[in-house]
């Protein structure tokens, strides 16, 4: 197919963007080198032609008469791989530090809205050494999941399984222009059905909104429209130790170690515990498991008050789990984080004029979004190079000031925290917290398995 209609999400994202808070998707990616390792001009050219492969990233955004407000992707007639793929050489010093630092700069950059909306910047600093490649996608482009399957086409191990694949055609019956009586019934059923369904959740919507929002201050500080990118590494062993000692998931352990860095960076900075517990907005997908990817962004979302006040992190983490749990059973159509779920039951001309309303009445919704986003468990090479490190970053909502994304891969769970920089300055003191953290979890259920009292 050469075109598509924008999901309604799809849409919203697209709506939401301003010149201070673009709405991409991120990833940073560290390559160890190989036994004759490419130059950088070579790599360049073999991302290149990978990414000109993958056909999703031809597609552009075209508005259309109708649906009225609605957008479609079209293949971009004139596509140049070159406009999109660039090279950074960074200056010497420690390799981490410096990709990490351009990282967060080319993120604040909006992606230019009459190409495809997307970029890969390839990293280098001395040849021969590691080298680290930046993606970004437009959240219109792409939720989470589908985002891997896209950027996953740079890989060796995807991009040499393509080469050999058969393409499947499937026989679609002939369809009549003309709608039956019994079709257009089925159609009004459906569109009441769907305004039914809408009120309800949006309903749901409002009840969980805060009209005076008490979260942490650091959190919603003024937007200057800059960004910075903190990076941390926890041990997936570390953290299934944790939950295997006291139940829940790994995710719970995980967002029971955001709430006590957060609490630990607030404590070092001297400022006071907030009056209330920030919100985190825990994005789940609708994808059914097995199905492939798609497209179009479909996922819902959960609403969380991370326990930063309470001093005893056994008891935080009981409160994530607990809270995670009753989450899971209301299912992700009630509360504010199913603001998902009603915009995508919306028509295109209400994201067009209301995108801007909703993006600015975020922070009524929540204070920080924390996302899990999966990568494929096998071993992954660029140009034969092993990919040893990778970290997602999510976009910045308008008023918010930190967004915390995490991948598991081989073996070790990746944290990529995205600050506005004005607001955020000390970020690299709030990804150790999480190290911290995890490590007082661990000397807690050591202290317990020695049946000792827990702090």
């Amino acid at each position: 197919m050469s075109s598509e209609l924008l999901a309604p999400l799809d849409l919203a994202f697209w709506h939401l963007e301003s010149a201070g808070h673009p709405m991409h998707l991120g990833a940073l990616a560290f390559f160890a080198p190989a036994p004759g390792t490419r130059s950088g001009d070579s790599v360049l050219e073999l991302l290149a032609t990978r990414a000109a492969a993958i056909r999703r990233l031809r597609m552009r955004v075209r508005d259309v008469l109708l649906p009225v407000g609605g957008a479609r992707w079209t293949v971009a007639k004139d596509f140049d791989v070159r406009r999109h793929v660039h090279h950074v050489r960074l200056p010497a010093g420690d390799f981490a530090t410096e990709a990490a630092g351009i990282a967060g700069e080319l993120m604040e950059r909006p992606l230019e809205r009459g190409l495809p909306p997307w970029e890969m910047y390839l990293l280098t600093g001395e040849p021969g050494g590691p080298f680290a490649v930046l993606v970004k996608l437009h959240h219109a482009l792409a939720d989470g999941m589908r985002a891997v399957a896209i950027g996953a086409g740079i890989f060796d191990q995807i991009a040499d399984a393509r080469t050999v694949g058969v393409r499947r055609t499937r026989t679609v019956p002939p369809r009549s222009w003309f709608a039956g009586p019994s079709q257009v019934a089925g159609f009004a059923r459906g569109r009441i059905e769907e305004l039914g369904r809408a009120v309800g959740v949006g309903a749901s919507v409002v009840r969980a909104s805060r009209l005076d929002p008490r979260g942490m201050a650091a959190l919603t500080a003024g937007s200057s429209g800059t960004r910075r990118l903190g990076t941390a590494v926890l041990d997936l062993e570390d953290v299934q130790r944790v939950r295997r000692a006291v139940g829940g998931t790994a995710n719970d352990v995980l967002l029971a170690i955001v709430a006590g860095g957060l609490r630990r960076w607030l404590e070092e900075r001297g400022e006071r515990l907030p009056a209330a517990d920030p919100r985190a907005l825990v994005p789940v997908s609708q994808r059914r498991p097995g199905s492939p990817p798609g497209s179009g962004n479909k996922f819902s979302a959960y609403l969380l008050e991370l326990p930063v006040s309470d001093p005893d992190p056994r008891s935080r983490l009981d409160a994530v789990r607990t809270a995670m749990d009753r989450n899971k059973a209301a299912g992700p159509s009630r509360g504010a984080g199913a603001l998902a779920v009603l915009a995508d039951q919306l028509p295109p001309l209400a994201h067009r004029f209301g995108a801007p309303l909703a993006g600015g009445a975020a922070r009524m919704l929540f204070d920080v979004l924390v996302t899990s986003v999966p990568l494929p468990r096998s071993a992954l090479s660029l140009g034969g190079c092993p990919l040893r490190e990778v970290y997602p970053m999510a976009p910045l909502a308008r008023g918010q000031s930190l967004a915390i994304a995490m991948s598991t891969y081989d073996g070790r769970v990746h944290v990529g925290l995205v600050a506005d920089a004005k607001a955020l300055p000390d970020l690299d003191r709030l990804a150790r917290s999480l190290g911290e953290e995890l490590v007082e979890l661990l000397d807690l259920i050591g202290e317990a398995s020695l049946g000792m009292p827990a702090r």
